[in-house]
């Protein structure tokens, strides 16, 4: 189980060095798929990798790309978060997202992982994951995951075109966390990856 949760956590730096380097949502796709494709970075199972042409993605849309105001929380106290396996890392709640998707006012939990900030270049890292109502129809039934950085203002953008799925939704090795329900949206985010078909 270690050694899983350490490739877990290359593959975040990976994926979260990208999101460093990147401009656009189309950017951030097309190195998604390279890293897929890589068998040195892909989650993917190698008969998956082997007919691997190319994540499915809903359509770039602006609509999603949305300004949030950042409320940081205080006085939060570490919690389990809940995986797909016996793991239960350690985490804080870092702060709300407070955000509208057609006409509705929305709030989205923001994350820290305490041991992952432990680790050089990750201090300022934090995690995003949400339910949606396209979740078991169009997208992974877990949900999908975002990720950011400590924002340096109480205004972020989030653009939801750059959701990923799980590992898990690929390949059963790994351990996922487990989406909270207090994060579970009353819209559907119809932007980023969509599931994983064989």
């Amino acid at each position: 189980m270690k050694k899983i949760t350490y490739v877990i956590l290359l593959l975040a730096a990976n994926l979260f060095a990208q999101e460093e380097k990147v401009q656009t949502s189309q950017e951030y796709q097309e190195k998604l798929n390279i890293s897929f494709a890589d068998s040195l970075q892909s989650p993917l199972t190698t008969e998956d990798r082997t007919h691997f042409e190319g994540l499915d993605f809903f359509p770039i849309n602006e609509k999603f790309v949305v300004k949030a105001k950042f409320v940081k929380l205080k006085r939060q106290k570490p919690f389990d978060m809940p995986t797909t396996t016996e793991r239960k890392p350690k985490y804080i709640k870092y702060g709300e997202l407070h955000f509208t998707i057609d006409s509705k006012e929305l709030v989205l939990t923001v994350y820290k992982n305490i041991d992952l900030s432990k680790r050089k270049g990750f201090q300022d890292y934090l995690f995003l994951p949400f339910l949606d109502e396209t979740n078991g129809v169009e997208t992974y039934g877990g949900g999908r995951y975002l990720d950011m950085r400590v924002p340096k203002s109480n205004e972020v953008i989030i653009d939801f075109n750059k959701a990923y799925n799980p590992y898990c939704a690929y390949n059963p090795k790994y351990s996922c966390p487990i989406v909270p329900l207090e994060n579970e949206l009353p819209v559907g985010i119809n932007a980023g990856v969509k599931k994983f078909h064989d």
